[in-house]
This record gives structure tokens, C-alpha cells and sequence, in this order.
């Protein structure tokens, strides 16, 4: 049985969608059990008793404009959030999903779950939508400026064996996110990240690539530093928000086009399916001794399950293991 852990006050909805995407979840997936943590007073309205659902009652929890979450969680640890991702350091569960703030759930995860020895920094790794539907791996997205070619690599090294396992991948191939396609293009720490990209035997290296192809690409990982790759995101977040406006007032723009709308209901359907972040979930922040997955802040309950049946997949591929056991490898061979 895989043992989840939700933070049911996290995200600008909680706790509604938390609650309905929950019981989604354990009607969908009869391998697992969650323990639902948060206030229990507001999440009563939502909630139905089911055998595998436990629920940890606290009234604190984190507002999602939280400033210091460090300060909030040396000052009071019976924060939802926190008090979740102990259950899993605690042996109690195998994964936490919270559409929390992300800043908190980093610190959490370093002062609580604590980081892979292996691991130097963490990366937030969301899958976000590509043209063939299957989604693209694109990390960091924001938890590290400043970074040494080495952490791209540990990154990349961990994108390939999720990308491998969870989204069965044969052979995934990594690309760096560049403004050019040639070798030599970039900063300092781009040619250098490379060159070692290029020459790692477990990386099938693409290239670099240049955002333009972000969502049409083959190549299954994007990697960048979480000020770019940021960038890269929320261009394609905005870009895809445009395209649905602009569609509309089209649309509603004459009689013909209304006529012309009703036909390709399907089609536009389709459209918005393909560009919709809730079909694929949440964000795997990498690089933490147990999987931590970040659900989108303004989660709907489809989305917020979509989450939990990320962490469900990343548990059951062991993907945890098989990183640590790569990246272990790789530092007693002393490179």
C-alpha cells in the first residue's frame, strides 16, 4: 500500500478542491492511503468517510503570501504543511502533496525531509504541456539563481531515471535551454554545462535549445538555471492564458464565428486540454530523501488529483532509490 501524506489547507481554494481531489484519488487508486492533515472544522463541509483516508486535525496553516516561512516554522511546527511532510519523515508515509507556497515547502523539506547526501541543490521540476501531449520534464523553475554546471547535471541525471520510470520513456533525452542551438552559445556556466551533459554516460544529450521549440521539441528534459528556466515557465503560462483570450474575442467577434465554433467544439476542447497545467499535476521538488510534490497554488480538485497520482507514480518507480543509488555511484567513482 503506498502511504500518501496531503496538506489539506494549502492553495488559494483550500480546502474544498484538496478534499475533493483526495477522494477522487482513493476512488480511482485502491493502492494507496492518505492522511489528510489541516483544519478539520473547514474541511468537514467536504469531506465522506472512507477506510483509507485518515485525517490529523490542526487549525494552523500557512497563508499563501507567506513572507518568512522560516520564521513560521522555527515558531510554530503544527503548521499543516509541516506537520505533513514530519509524517513522512517520520516513516508514516512515503510522499507529501501540498498546493501550498513553494518557498515553505522548500524550507520544509530541508529543515524536515532534509536533502539526498548526493544531491548539492534542489530543483523544482515541473512537467509542463508539449505539443504531442506527453509532457516535457523543465527544471529548475525557480529554487536556484545562481548554480555550477555539476548541479545541472545531478539534475539531469535525476530527470532521466523519472522520465525513464514514471513517464516510460525509452532512452529520454536532455536538452539545455540556451539562445542558440550551437555549441558554443551561452554563458561560461552554459558551455561548460555542455560539455559535461554531452559527456555523461548516462545522458542521452540532445543539445541545446532555444525556447522557441520549448513545447514542439523531441527532447524529453528541458534544463536550465531556475532563473531561466523560470522565465521559460511562466512565458509559456502567460502565452497559453493569451492564446485562450485572444481565441475567444475571435470567436465572439460575428455570427459566422459563433456558427463556425459550435462545430469545432470538440476541436477547441481538445485545445484548451492541451494547454491545461491541471492535467498533468504538480511539480517534483528534486532532490529531498522522499518524493515531494508541489501542487499548482490555484488548484481545482481534477488538478490537485492529477497531484497526488504524480507522488503515487514517482513512489511506485522507486525513482528516490534508484537517484540515490546513481548518484551515490557516481561520487564513489570520485568524479
Amino acid at each position: 500500500m503506498i502511504r500518501l501524506a496531503v496538506d489539506g489547507m494549502g492553495g488559494d481554494y483550500a480546502p474544498e478542491p484538496i478534499v475533493s481531489g483526495t477522494l477522487l484519488a482513493l476512488e480511482k487508486f485502491d493502492n494507496i492511503e492518505i492522511t489528510l492533515f489541516g483544519d478539520e472544522t473547514k474541511m468537514a463541509p467536504f469531506l465522506k468517510q472512507h477506510q483509507r483516508l485518515k485525517i490529523v486535525h490542526t487549525p494552523h496553516y500557512l497563508e499563501m503570501g507567506e513572507k518568512d516561512p522560516i520564521r513560521q516554522y522555527r515558531s510554530n511546527k503544527e503548521m499543516s504543511m509541516f506537520m505533513a511532510m514530519q509524517y513522512v519523515k517520520d516513516g508514516h508515509a512515503d510522499a507529501i502533496i501540498s498546493a501550498g507556497p513553494t518557498q515553505a515547502l522548500v524550507v520544509g523539506g530541508h529543515f524536515i525531509i532534509r536533502k539526498m547526501p548526493a544531491m548539492k541543490r534542489v530543483a523544482i521540476a515541473p512537467i509542463i504541456p508539449s505539443y504531442d501531449q506527453r509532457g516535457r520534464i523543465l527544471m529548475d523553475s525557480g529554487a536556484n539563481v545562481d548554480f555550477k554546471p555539476e548541479h545541472l547535471v545531478d539534475f539531469a541525471v535525476y530527470a532521466t531515471i523519472m522520465a525513464e520510470k514514471v513517464l516510460k520513456r525509452d532512452k529520454p533525452t536532455v536538452a539545455l535551454i540556451n539562445i542558440g542551438t550551437e555549441e558554443g552559445k551561452g554563458r561560461e556556466e552554459d558551455k561548460e554545462t555542455f560539455k559535461l551533459l554531452k559527456a555523461h554516460p548516462d545522458i542521452n544529450f540532445y543539445g541545446n535549445l532555444e525556447p522557441k521549440e520549448v513545447f514542439t521539441t523531441e527532447a524529453d528534459i528541458l534544463v536550465s538555471d531556475g532563473f531561466t528556466a523560470n522565465i521559460v515557465m511562466k512565458t509559456m503560462e502567460g502565452t497559453a492564458k493569451g492564446l485562450g483570450q485572444v481565441l475567444k474575442r475571435e470567436i465572439k467577434s460575428s455570427i459566422f464565428a459563433i456558427i463556425g465554433a459550435l462545430f469545432m467544439r470538440k476541436a477547441l476542447k481538445r485545445f484548451k486540454k492541451s494547454l491545461d497545467a491541471s492535467e498533468i499535476g504538480g511539480a517534483l521538488l528534486m532532490g529531498f530523501n522522499s518524493v515531494v510534490i508541489k501542487a499548482q497554488g490555484a488548484s481545482k480538485s481534477y488538478g490537485f488529483f492529477n497531484a497526488i497520482r504524480q507522488a503515487k507514480e514517482m513512489v511506485e518507480a522507486h525513482v528516490i532509490e534508484l537517484v540515490s543509488e546513481a548518484l551515490s555511484k557516481k561520487e564513489d567513482q570520485g568524479e
